[in-house]
């Protein structure tokens, strides 16, 4: 299927590895012109090469999302071009973390940098899209967001206020050409965490193969319908439809990428 994102430009932030990478490698397979946001220019000079040796459009735009200053910095890296699709990918999260151990300043710091960080983007971004009539707003939040545990929960709290911001973004832009959205993830397997798993499941006695962990890690961790922990490019691919043409007729939605995640 034919995207139609030839001629677009699209911004992932916090796409210097993990899923933001596997979503802006998707994009620029495409055909959209991707910018690479991180932190670190190295790695998102990395991402942005291995697309260009395929063929590819990419540019890297560098900055810290939870300053305004940051912010700035990333929006001047985009030369005044402009950004078809903005994919708010960068967050944060700390799975030790409970209420007990939990203080009012890690709410509001992850708060800043997984709420705050995409409305930095937004206002910078969006008035552009509007301006053209044409645009793509994709939050990626966390099923936590709607199925919260008692662990972490400044982590569910952001996630649900991706979500609200999202469909409060798309009544913002009614009939404007601009739609707004949120994916939902469940759990995801990427490069930095694939190993912190698997030697979870040797240590709990759930096998000693990927595919022999897999179904009691995600009976723990994940439990979900399809029985497997998502990848990246599962994800990715939701993502690239959302910032599509074809999917005019979406916004203000929130799209459960899970497996079927249930409580128990």
């Amino acid at each position: 299927m034919d995207l139609q994102l030839s001629g677009k430009r699209a911004l992932v932030t916090g796409s210097s590895s993990g899923l933001g990478e596997a979503i802006a490698k998707r994009l620029a397979a495409e055909g959209a012109a991707v910018i690479i946001h991180g932190r670190h220019e190295a790695r998102a000079a990395a991402v942005a090469e291995s697309i260009r040796e395929k063929g590819g459009n990419a540019s890297v735009a560098i900055g810290d999302l939870g300053t305004d200053a940051g912010a700035d910095t990333v929006h001047a890296a985009l030369s005044d071009a402009q950004v078809d699709i903005l994919v708010n990918n960068a967050g944060v999260y700390e799975p030790h973390l409970g209420w007990t151990t939990t203080t009012a300043q890690d709410w509001a710091a992850l708060y800043n940098t997984n709420v705050l960080s995409s409305v930095r983007m937004i206002q910078r971004l969006v008035p552009g899209m509007r301006e053209r009539g044409w645009g793509r707003v994709i939050q990626i939040s966390s099923v936590t967001g709607e199925l919260p545990k008692a662990s972490q929960p400044h982590y569910a709290a952001t996630n649900g206020a991706r979500n609200t911001l999202a469909k409060s973004l798309a009544r913002e832009l009614e009939q404007s050409g601009v739609t707004s959205n949120a994916v939902a993830a469940g759990g995801i397997l990427t490069p930095g965490n694939e190993q912190q798993l698997f030697d979870l499941g040797r240590e709990q006695g759930w096998g000693e193969t990927w595919e022999e962990i897999e179904p009691s890690l995600v009976a723990a961790l994940a439990p979900n319908d399809v029985g497997l922990v998502g990848r990246p490019s599962q994800y990715a691919d939701i993502v690239a439809f959302l910032a599509s043409p074809l999917s005019a007729y979406i916004t203000g939605a929130t799209l459960k990428v899970d497996g079927g995640w249930r409580d128990a």
